[in-house]
């Protein structure tokens, strides 16, 4: 057998994989994006029992490696709460949690970013703290941080190869499992290198596009 035949024969199989990590990355980015704008709005909120809860939620997972968020949500979460999880809610939820404390910093940036003198303005032409956030400061923000978001979102689907370790059948997962049976290293991880080299390429290029319009209205 040839060395594309192996992929080739194979190739459904790690399609199916494909397509768990890419279901895996979305949840993740999806979930942690609201869950950080939750987190981002309480860092900048003035209150002290806002503020304090959010900051050191986002230590806390700042500090930790994923990997081991995995573990605690697989083997922790049935403890507390009396009933197993499956291997991808597990995945889904860690993902979430973790990411949102990463995603909660570029949107609090993002919001930062926006002059003050425009929320002062909206606040002197009658706008409420709820309208101006909303019609005001992250329409900019948003404009502002996509570039970031879209970098962490490959960062994210990079990421999501570690949920192997409580045996999900993602891609890279069932890569390793058509090497046991075919015993074709080379061939296989190199097609695996390629698939996440052609992913995250595309969202780099992606992310350094949504970055041009940024850079031409600081340079006006």
């Amino acid at each position: 057998m040839s060395d594309i035949e192996v992929v080739i024969r194979n190739l459904p199989f790690m399609a199916g994989g494909l397509l768990l990590t890419f279901q895996l990355a979305g949840l993740a980015i999806v979930g942690g994006f609201f869950l950080g704008v939750v987190l981002a709005a309480m860092r900048i909120s003035r209150r002290a029992w806002i503020y304090y809860p959010a900051t050191v939620y986002i230590h806390f997972f700042r500090g930790l490696p994923l990997i081991l968020v995995i573990f605690w949500l697989y083997f922790l979460a049935p403890v507390v709460v009396g009933r197993s999880m499956n291997e991808f809610a597990a995945a889904t939820v860690a993902f979430i949690v973790y990411e949102a404390a990463y995603l909660a910093e570029i949107i609090r940036s993002g919001i930062q970013s926006v002059p003050m003198g425009q929320q002062h303005a909206a606040a002197a032409s009658g706008l409420t703290p709820t309208q101006i956030m909303r019609f005001v400061v992250l329409p900019q923000a948003f404009s502002n941080m996509v570039p970031a978001l879209v970098t962490h979102a490959v960062v994210i689907f990079q990421d999501t190869s570690l949920a192997y370790v409580i045996g999900l059948r993602e891609f890279l997962r069932r890569v390793n499992l058509v090497d046991a049976r075919e015993a074709r290293s080379l061939e296989l991880y190199l097609f695996a290198g390629l698939v996440y080299f052609c992913f995250c390429s595309l969202g780099s290029l992606v992310s350094h596009r949504l970055e041009q319009p940024n850079r031409n209205r600081v340079r006006t």
